[in-house]
């Protein structure tokens, strides 16, 4: 029998807390043995659930040559001798057994901590996994998904796309996935809009967009739109507050350069613009009162108001009242 064109590495380490990137890492690794050995199997088990011994007969060698990936989950919050015992099987690997080690990258115990830096020395294959915060970040990740789906985006297709799904990975990855193969691959603007036309116009931002700019009428068919479609009242509430809050930084800042306020305040050039259009109907005496009005009504949506509809209403109303007055 030939050996096996795909030759997997024995050792991974998936580092980071971003949880569609960890499991995409891991499943890959799982594949990558698969090519090798399609019956390889997947054992996947918490550190903390596991004994030395337990996770020593986990990786050794079996006595029919079958293949093995052992995904150790939370290596984190392994303890002294789970620690050794995966740095001994990393040193001299068995043959057959992929092991793949998924740490947060934090750790309470020393040899939790160091584990990673260890593995690395010992030259298993790293995959970083960190946590996906900044715009910048998210936009390079929007991108990259498209690419991965085959296809292309622009900048305002990639604006576009955020602005309509929201900021969680897995909803951009399907977005992502699904546009590239509705459009042939060729992703705009207009494209995400056809295709997310209903969803975009029941999100929270548009509420909140259209609140901010002192669209009574519009603002109030958005908001009872969103309820009865079911859009979440706090998601509606967070949409207002992130709006009122990036119109207070930006209208701090002036008529500044859109791109160099984007580089200084860590957000898109197109969120910029945006607020910096909206700030020109707000007054600092009323940023502030809008500020503690989103406040009140993030509480309210959390069960303060006996009537969330009627607070976000209110809140809508009020905050249309603000945009354009003069105290």
């Amino acid at each position: 029998m030939s050996a096996p064109s795909v030759v997997p590495d024995p050792v991974h380490l998936v580092v980071g807390d971003e949880e569609l990137l960890v499991e995409r890492a891991v499943w890959n690794a799982v594949g990558e043995a698969r090519a090798a050995d399609p019956a390889a199997e997947l054992r996947r088990v918490k550190v903390s659930d596991l004994t030395p011994p337990e996770l020593d007969e986990m990786l050794s060698p079996s006595l029919f040559a079958e293949g093995r990936v052992v995904a150790l989950d939370a290596a984190q919050d392994a303890g002294k001798e789970i620690a050794e015992a995966v740095l001994a099987h990393a040193k001299h690997p068995a043959d057959g057994v992929v092991l793949v080690v998924v740490h947060s990258g934090g750790g309470r115990g020393k040899n939790a901590k160091e584990l990673p830096d260890a593995l690395r020395t010992l030259g298993a294959r790293v995959t970083e996994c960190k946590k996906i915060t900044k715009p910048a970040d998210r936009e390079a990740f929007v991108r990259s998904e498209v690419k991965r789906a085959g296809g292309r985006i622009d900048a305002a297709g990639v604006a576009a796309l955020l602005e309509t799904v929201g900021s969680d990975l897995r909803e951009l990855s399907s977005s992502a996935s699904q546009l590239v193969a509705d459009t042939g691959g060729a992703v705009d603007a207009e494209a995400v809009r056809r295709y997310h036309r209903g969803r975009a116009e029941v999100t929270g931002f548009v509420v909140a967009e259209k609140a901010a700019t002192g669209d009574r009428a519009g603002a109030l068919e958005a908001l009872r739109w969103a309820l009865q479609l079911g859009v979440p009242h706090v998601l509606i509430a967070d949409a207002l507050a992130d709006s009122v809050r990036t119109i207070g930084r930006v209208a701090a800042h002036g008529r500044a350069d859109p791109f160099r306020l984007a580089s200084e305040l860590s957000m898109p050039p197109w969120k910029v613009k945006k607020a910096l259009a909206q700030s020109r109907g707000w007054n600092s005496a009323a940023i502030a009162d809008a500020l503690q009005l989103v406040a009140s009504v993030n509480a309210d949506v959390k069960g303060v108001a006996a009537d969330a509809d009627y607070a976000l209403e209110r809140t809508v109303l009020q905050l249309v009242a603000l945009h354009g007055s003069q105290r």
